[in-house]
Order: C-alpha cells, then sequence, then structure tokens
C-alpha cells in the first residue's frame, strides 16, 4: 500500500491525532510515496477530458496539496494556473516541484471556504480532496467556488463509482468512516475525512443552488461496470451568470 519512502505507522498515527492542517503538514514530505495521492492515471484521464473543453484561461487547483492536480491545468491552461491549499507544509512541497512548461504557477496558502480571490479563474478543478468537508459545509464551498469563476467558468472533478454494496471496498470504506467517526467522538482536534459522505445526489443538488449546471462525463479510460454504468466520470458544473 506504502512505497519505502512512505510514511511509518507511527508517522500516520501521529498524523491522524493532529488536526486536518497539522496533520497534512506532517505528512507532506511524504504524501506523494502514499495511495492519497491522486494517480497519474487518473489525473492524465482528466487532463483528456477537459481538452475537449478547453482551451482556458486561468485555472485554480482547490485544495492542491503537493501541486499534481496543477500539473492538470498546465496543459490546458493558456495563461496562468494557482494552487491553493491551507497546509504549509503541502505548499513547500508543491513550490519545489519541476513544473512543465506552460503558464506561469503561483502557490497561495488560504482555506478553501473563504478563497482570497475575485471572479478571476476560467477553470477550478479538485482531487480528492471532498473527504475533508462535512456535508453542511458544501453550499457554502460551492459558493466559494463560483465567487472565483468567471460567468461561464467551470468547475471540474473525478468521481469514482461507489463500491457494490457487501463488497470488500464498501465494507472496506464504511470501516474507516466508522473508526474515524469513533476517533474525533474520544479525541480533539478532529481529524474530517470520511469516503461516503460526498454523495453524487447531494453534490449535485448543492451545485443547482449554488448557481451552476452541472452534467457528468464519462471517462473512458477506467471502463465500466457490468451494468454498463461508468467505473469514473468527470463532473463538470458550469457557473450559470
Amino acid at each position: 500500500m506504502f512505497s519505502p519512502e512512505g510514511p511509518t505507522l507511527r508517522e500516520l498515527a501521529v498524523q491522524a491525532l493532529s488536526s486536518v492542517e497539522h496533520g497534512y503538514d506532517l505528512l507532506a514530505p511524504k504524501f506523494d510515496h502514499t495511495p492519497y495521492r491522486t494517480p497519474d492515471r487518473v489525473l492524465d484521464a482528466v487532463a483528456s477530458a477537459l481538452a475537449d473543453l478547453g482551451p482556458f484561461g486561468a485555472g485554480l487547483d482547490l485544495c492542491c496539496g503537493t501541486g499534481a492536480g496543477v500539473d492538470v491545468l498546465s496543459r490546458v491552461c493558456r495563461d496562468r494556473v494557482t494552487g491553493v491549499d491551507f497546509s504549509a507544509g503541502m505548499l513547500a512541497v508543491a513550490r519545489q516541484r519541476a513544473v512543465p512548461e506552460g503558464p506561469a504557477v503561483s502557490w497561495v496558502r488560504a482555506d478553501a471556504r473563504a478563497l482570497p480571490f475575485g471572479p478571476a479563474f476560467d477553470l477550478v478543478v479538485s482531487f480528492g480532496a471532498f473527504g475533508h468537508f462535512l456535508p453542511r459545509e458544501l453550499p457554502g464551498l460551492f459558493g466559494q467556488v463560483r465567487s472565483v469563476l468567471r460567468p461561464g467558468g467551470c468547475f471540474a472533478f473525478p468521481v469514482v463509482a461507489p463500491p457494490r454494496p457487501g463488497s470488500l471496498g464498501y465494507w472496506t470504506l464504511l470501516g474507516f468512516d466508522a473508526a474515524m467517526r469513533v476517533r474525533n467522538a474520544l479525541w480533539r482536534p478532529p481529524f474530517v475525512m470520511y469516503y461516503r459522505t460526498f454523495r453524487l445526489g447531494d453534490v449535485g443538488r448543492e451545485l443547482t443552488r449554488a448557481g451552476f449546471r452541472a452534467e457528468l462525463r464519462a471517462l473512458p479510460e477506467f471502463g465500466r461496470r457490468p451494468d454498463g454504468s461508468p467505473r469514473a466520470r468527470l463532473l463538470v458544473a458550469r457557473r450559470l451568470s
């Protein structure tokens, strides 16, 4: 699951007993050697799908972590790219990345729930961060995204089909979320990281309320499930006005 360069069990335990921000500060130097980093296969599929919708002007990677999503934006944006995250440690690693040729890249430390930008972006992407937001926070989060997009701009992120009920993946995610709830009931500060709270139906409704028109596009690189539905899709939400 983890490469030899990844964190030790002790380091993971210390992170898990920290706040979200401090936990990621601790994990940052080894984050890219964990399964929590979005796989290159996903990044490439999203970049390919966005290329069909672009090109875009300015792009923002929301909750950018060590900056893997910025590489996607650099492929589809012409003007400039910004990565924003509230972990100073993750941003420090991101700044050391070898950024591919393309638009200028900047890094900003800020909370996604209070973004320090005006409507300056044509595309916002996010990868693997939504488990850190409780369902009640989604309206505010999506409102923030809308506020930094120009009219007609896009908010895009990949979504993976949930595991079949009763499967190993289903029980694994259920067990992880249950353990996290117990941890947060017994220990402070809380570490918000849940895999089963970001439900697609709820997300679609909140995006509509926030002023987006959302659509799902299959990511063909991942094939289809036995019932014919895509294994992975790109949700593209366009700001209406």
